[in-house]
C-alpha cells in the first residue's frame, strides 16, 4: 500500500511538472515567463564615441541571452508578447586608478544602454531604464588592444542585468 502511494505521488508530481513547464511559467534560470514571443529590434548607437560594430554585437548578445534562457521565440513584428528596445547612450574611457607619481595606472571603459521593455501581457512590468557596466584595463595598454575583450565582458554583464530585470524581477 505504501509503495503504491509513492508511485501515485510521483506520477502526480511528474504530471504537475509537465503541465507547469508546458505553460511557459517555469524556467531553469529562475525566470517567470508567461509569453512565447519577443521582438528585439537592432540596437541604436547614440554614444558620442561610436564603435561601428558595438550596437550589432551588444544587441545580438542581449537577444541571444534572452532566447537561450527564456525559451521565447524571436519575431520581427509588433504582435508579440514582449518587446525589448535598446539604445547605447554612453561609451566612455576614463581614468580609474592613479599611481604614486600621479600618472594613470588604470583606465576604465564604461558602456551605458537605455532599455525599454514592453510586456504586452502585463503592462505593470514595463520599464525604461539605463544599465551601465564597466571594465578596467592597465593604462600601459591602448584601448584598441583590449577593446574587443572588454566589450565582450561588459556585454555579458549587461545581458545578465537586462535579462534579470525583465524576466526575473530583481
Amino acid at each position: 500500500m505504501k509503495h503504491r502511494k509513492i508511485i501515485i505521488y510521483s506520477q502526480l508530481f511528474l504530471l504537475f511538472l509537465f503541465v507547469f513547464t508546458s505553460c511557459g511559467v517555469y524556467s531553469l534560470s529562475g525566470a517567470s515567463i508567461q509569453g512565447k514571443t519577443i521582438n528585439v529590434p537592432g540596437f541604436e548607437n547614440k554614444a558620442a564615441n561610436v564603435v561601428p560594430t558595438l550596437a550589432t554585437n551588444l544587441g545580438n548578445k542581449i537577444r541571444d541571452k534572452i532566447l537561450s534562457q527564456s525559451g521565447l521565440t524571436a519575431v520581427n513584428n509588433s504582435d508579440v508578447d514582449y518587446v525589448l528596445k535598446g539604445t547605447i547612450i554612453n561609451y566612455n574611457v576614463s581614468i580609474s586608478g592613479v599611481s604614486s607619481n600621479t600618472s594613470a595606472s588604470q583606465n576604465r571603459l564604461t558602456i551605458t544602454v537605455e532599455i525599454e521593455f514592453i510586456n504586452n501581457l502585463n503592462e505593470k512590468e514595463n520599464f525604461k531604464t539605463n544599465f551601465s557596466r564597466y571594465a578596467d584595463f592597465p593604462a600601459s595598454q591602448n584601448l584598441q588592444s583590449v577593446e574587443n575583450r572588454l566589450i565582450e565582458t561588459i556585454g555579458e554583464e549587461l545581458a545578465d542585468d537586462i535579462f534579470n530585470r525583465a524576466f526575473v524581477n530583481w
